[in-house]
């Protein structure tokens, strides 16, 4: 007895020592996952955790057909900044496909640079015809957005929506996916990249640099993004032949100048999934995500070519808009829609894994999403994601 009340008074004022002493494992803290609606019930929304803490959040608001892009941000201590208008011209976003909404990256000194398909009323429009793909970047100032602009010069029949990577030495890839000049079709059509030198202040003309046959999924997304070693990536859907869309990813080791197909995710379909896909960087390497036959596929590239075996997560069927947060314990959430479709909303699906790369329970589904949307994630500061829908 003696023995026992000297050892539970040890253990409350040394209760960590204890339970190593008694050979118990102390169990991890799985991160929690915090759920959050839009500001104004917005709709499509991207959100970047910047190295301070701060978050970059943009989203749609407005008619479908004809929408506004706001960007707010949110400081370490929780609080959101008022929203500013991104698009100086109003209506000049279209939500309506899912997949033809803005694309946000932040450059040097933080500064954000969207990108977002031009509604039918959007201005300027390209000079072969078409929709245009425009883009604005936050002032030196933080308080405002520049004029809105067209990057399409020789390329056109836009669709499917454009990204925007940047880097910490002022680049700017712009990229997306149209005929060349003088062809159609999808088997025809090539990823094509704006490369800015200047912080966006300045664009080279547009040029091809996906290979030769790879062509591209007219209605679906891309995405582009530099990963921590500074290589550039882009990840599209195919349309080798009309039977074949595969996801495959493009990197530069060169800032831009050159570019190879690194990776290839087969799937034989004979439609566009209008999909969308997603890539972020931890320090353990790039994760990506996308979606093939209705199920999130999810793979992490320790090198921009290395080759690695896509893991499915999600519904049989369903799954769309992939999203993926890493926070600095090397735990990974993964967020997703299902049930969404033309017209129609669904539900919020997500999953935690652990650093190896595990399911934990940390997971769950929610009715929410609304048409023509998804949801975006980020991780804070202390582990604990934040889920954005």
């Amino acid at each position: 007895m003696r023995n026992n009340r000297a050892l539970k008074s040890i253990a409350s004022a040394f209760p960590l020592a204890i339970l190593v002493l008694l050979g118990h494992a102390i169990p991890h803290a799985i991160a929690a996952v915090i759920i959050e609606r839009l500001p104004e019930s917005g709709l499509q929304p991207q959100a970047i955790a910047a190295p301070d803490g701060s978050i970059h959040l943009i989203y749609l608001t407005g008619d479908a057909k004809a929408s506004d892009i706001l960007y707010r941000r949110r400081a370490p201590d929780g609080g959101w900044s008022a929203p500013l208008k991104v698009n100086s011209e109003a209506g000049s976003a279209v939500a309506i496909g899912t997949i033809r909404g803005p694309q946000m990256a932040l450059g040097r000194h933080g500064r954000a640079h969207v990108v977002w398909n031009g509604s039918q009323s959007a201005t300027p429009k390209p000079v072969n015809g078409g929709s245009p793909l425009l883009y604005a970047r936050l002032s030196d100032d933080a308080r405002s957005f520049s004029a809105q602009r067209d990057l399409i010069g020789r390329s056109h029949e836009l669709d499917g929506g454009g990204s925007v990577a940047a880097d910490s030495e002022g680049r700017v890839f712009v990229v997306w996916h149209a005929s060349p000049a003088g062809s159609k079709g999808e088997t025809n059509r090539a990823v094509f990249l704006a490369l800015s030198a200047d912080d966006g202040g300045s664009f080279a003309p547009e040029r091809t640099i996906s290979p030769p046959g790879t062509g591209a999924c007219g209605c679906c997304g891309l995405t582009a993004f530099v990963n921590t070693r500074g290589e550039a990536l882009v990840l599209f859907r195919t349309a080798r032949t009309m039977m074949q869309r595969d996801m495959a990813l493009l990197a530069s080791s060169d800032r831009g100048g050159s570019f190879r197909e690194s990776f290839s995710h087969p799937w034989s379909v004979g439609m566009c999934p209008m999909s969308s896909a997603n890539l972020t960087a931890a320090d353990n390497g790039t994760w990506a995500a996308w979606e093939i036959a209705g199920r999130l596929q999810f793979a992490r590239f320790p090198a921009a070519d290395g080759k690695p075996q896509p893991r499915a997560f999600g519904a049989l069927k369903g799954a769309k808009h992939p999203r993926v947060a890493v926070n600095r314990k090397g735990e990974t959430l993964l967020v997703w829609t299902e049930g969404t479709g033309w017209q129609r909303g669904g539900s919020l699906a997500w999953q935690v894994l652990n650093a190896k790369g595990e399911a934990t329970t940390e997971n769950g589904r929610r009715e929410g999403i609304p048409t023509w949307s998804y949801a975006t994630s980020y991780a804070r500061p202390d582990g604990d994601f934040v889920i954005l829908h």
